[in-house]
């Protein structure tokens, strides 16, 4: 069986493949959008739908939600991806700066690391002294094997606004039967909320490296959960109220 990490090794696969590889992340901050978006938005359908109350609070309550919370999620995203930025930034100006003024202890470091992916003897030698010829490269592996951080640079507008559109499109799609008049509209959004997760959980496995399937179901079945503790709550409140 195949996985999300499968691909094809054609010279025009592997040239898409590296240029999209920071894009990997804008996938994991839609990803995170759309399942928060959903979940929180259908929770407050299924509160208000157990509860009994009138589709227009649906309405209210649910468009408040994807708005506010869709904003609030993005801009805490954008908030978080803008200090990794700045973090990403300082170290790969500090590891300038150490190239130029310290350049044999840098040296010395790259063959460690080096040494570590077992490069060895005349090997270790030859590709320390083609490295060291090209700062970017050499700067880049500094920071992905001291640091632990990839070369390309976080983007926090970018990461934000896919938040947000995620958000708003996945959440607001739940909304959809109850600006209508079908027969049940709180069935249809239980579908539609449905399908947004399985498709969700299905992209999410392109960087898990699970089964697609697996992915997909189980974030179907933690939605279902979010929305049957929503819809049992509204029913237990009114009751009491």
């Amino acid at each position: 069986m195949t996985n999300g990490l499968d691909h094809g090794h054609s010279p025009h696969e592997i040239e898409n493949r590296i240029a999209g590889a920071s894009d990997r992340s804008l996938l994991r901050d839609f990803v995170y959008g759309s399942i928060d978006g959903t979940v929180t938005t259908f929770a407050i359908i299924s509160g208000v739908a157990g509860a009994g109350l009138p589709q227009s609070v649906i309405i209210v309550l649910g468009l408040a939600n994807v708005l506010a919370d869709g904003f609030s999620m993005a801009t805490s995203n954008y908030l978080g991806t803008r200090s990794e930025q700045f973090n990403h930034r300082r170290i790969r100006a500090t590891e300038q700066r150490h190239i130029h003024e310290f350049p044999a202890g840098e040296t010395a470091e790259l063959k460690c690391i080096l040494s570590r992916h077992g490069l060895k003897d005349a090997d270790l030698v030859d590709a320390t002294e083609i490295i060291t010829r090209h700062e970017s490269l050499w700067i880049n592996l500094m920071l992905s094997d001291e640091y632990g951080l990839p070369p390309g640079e976080p983007k926090p507008v970018a990461a934000a606004v896919a938040t947000f559109i995620a958000f708003v499109v996945c959440g607001g799609a739940a909304l959809l039967p109850f600006f209508g008049e079908p027969q049940n509209p709180y069935l249809l959004s239980c579908i539609i909320a449905g399908l947004t997760f399985f498709i969700v959980g299905a992209l999410k496995a392109r960087w898990t490296a699970e089964s697609w399937i697996k992915s997909a179901l189980q974030t179907t079945l933690l939605g279902g959960i979010a929305a049957i503790i929503a819809f049992s709550a509204g029913s237990v409140v009114t009751r009491f109220a």
